[in-house]
């Protein structure tokens, strides 16, 4: 059934529920119309039976006079019966003796009784009749009236054919009806689909169709088309992020070209040789570490990057971070100090850590200035780790986009940033389910890292 059309699947419902509903109508109309039709024939049969014994009352003591010309002959009959069965006076289809048995005549004698026979000699079809006791000149009597139902099941018959006929007729125009509206109804899904299959990512801003009225496939295509505006979104942001990779690439590797090139030239001065090759070793650690960088933003924007927390001393990896630029603290004239509580711990990836706060170090070392701190605070649930330093601090306008990818200060390019040490610290951030951010009180830059705390 699923492999169905849905128009056909909306088809063959509206079909199963339309014959459900013809049947039922059907059956009320043919009990309906066999009652009304029962109960006309109940009527005229008290109503003859209360002629035969008003005629009965209105005779002299010679003999009975029954108003014939109150019955049709063709259709109906009358008698009147005494309690043993002998026939008083009779219409002439049925002639002098009694349509009733000697049990019917019985069983009558107490009350009206109606039964049907399957035949009357003289009468054509099934016959319903009426036995009424009535008194006429100290005589108990039975009034007979009769009447064929041959009328009735006639009628019956018809109305049995025209259900038999009419109802699979309405059925297959009822199906049709269903299968054209379904298709109407579906047009708008079809049109939808179409304009999705021309949507490419060559002609961005495509959107669908959406329908006039307030329903479901207005919903739908508004759906449809907020999710072509992320997509839309994402492979700008991809297309970008290419673009941009390319380009910080092609910088150090240029760089590392142009030294190789030196290299070869003053190959027989060491000194110059030596100059070059020191050169060319720092564009390849340039190099890797822009790949690094590549790697991890890449990896998170697939299925989130992946962590392994445990419990550290936040106090123990601010040490380890402030151990590695030990040698370029001193090269560079710059200090570099650690507080934070030794009882504070957290629940992070040791490596992913130390990365981000690597990450944040190194702007301070390469666009702060003067002394550089690494502390760690509690902040409700979580620890907050800061990294100030005495620098000039970011641009207003720069603050809110300084996390995103290949997003740099006019000062920071200059001095040959990609652009994505602080979109790192926030992607490790969040993939701990944390957040990083700027304070905006700083006399110098003051980037801080929210991770989760100690259970």
């Amino acid at each position: 059934m699923r492999r169905v059309p849905i128009r056909v699947r909306v088809t063959l419902a509206f079909a199963g529920a339309m014959a459900v509903v013809l049947t039922l109508l059907g059956i009320f109309l043919f009990f309906q119309t066999r009652s009304q039709l029962d109960e006309a024939v109940g009527d005229t049969l008290e109503q003859r039976a209360a002629d035969i014994t008003s005629a009965a009352a209105a005779t002299d003591s010679g003999g009975y006079h029954l108003a014939f010309q109150t019955l049709d002959p063709e259709d109906s009959f009358a008698q009147a019966v005494d309690v043993d069965g002998q026939v008083v006076l009779s219409t002439s289809q049925v002639g002098d003796k009694s349509v009733l048995s000697a049990e019917d005549l019985t069983a009558a004698q107490s009350g009206p009784m109606t039964v049907e026979l399957n035949s009357v000699e003289g009468m054509d079809g099934r016959v319903r009749v009426l036995a009424t006791p009535f008194e006429s000149q100290q005589r108990e009597l039975l009034a007979v009236a009769g009447i064929t139902l041959e009328d009735r099941d006639g009628s019956l018959n018809n109305l049995l054919l025209l259900l038999g006929v009419g109802g699979p007729l309405a059925l297959l125009l009822a199906a049709l009806a269903g299968y054209w509206v379904a298709g109407r109804a579906l047009a708008p899904v079809e049109r939808m689909r179409a304009d999705a299959a021309a949507v490419t990512a060559s002609e961005p801003g495509d959107r669908l169709a959406v329908p006039p009225a307030d329903d479901e496939l207005q919903r739908l295509a508004n759906t449809l088309n907020e999710m072509l505006g992320r997509m839309e979104a994402g492979i700008e942001r991809e297309r970008r992020f290419v673009d941009d990779a390319s380009h910080e690439l092609r910088t150090p590797l240029a760089l590392h070209k142009t030294e190789l090139e030196v290299a070869l030239r003053y190959s027989e001065d060491e000194e110059a040789l030596r100059s070059a090759i020191a050169s060319g070793v720092e564009e390849v650690d340039r190099l890797a570490q822009l790949a690094d960088d590549l790697l991890v933003v890449a990896r998170s924007g697939e299925d989130g990057l992946a962590v392994t927390k445990e419990t550290i001393s936040a106090g123990e990896i601010l040490a380890t971070v402030a151990n590695r630029f030990e040698a370029r603290m001193r090269s560079s004239n710059r200090s570099l100090s650690v507080a934070a509580d030794p009882n504070l711990m957290l629940q992070a990836d040791r490596l992913r850590v130390e990365q981000a706060l690597t990450n944040l170090v190194e702007n301070a070392l390469r666009h702060g200035a003067g002394r550089i701190e690494l502390s760690a605070e509690s902040s409700g649930s979580g620890v907050k780790i800061h990294v100030r330093d005495e620098g000039v601090g970011f641009d207003e306008d720069f603050r809110d986009r300084a996390f995103e990818r290949f997003s740099r200060g006019d000062a920071a390019r200059g001095r040959g940033g990609a652009g994505l040490g602080l979109a790192i610290v926030e992607t490790i951030a969040a993939a701990h389910g944390g957040h990083a951010g700027i304070a905006s009180n700083s006399a110098g830059a003051d980037v801080w890292i929210e991770l989760p705390g100690e259970m």
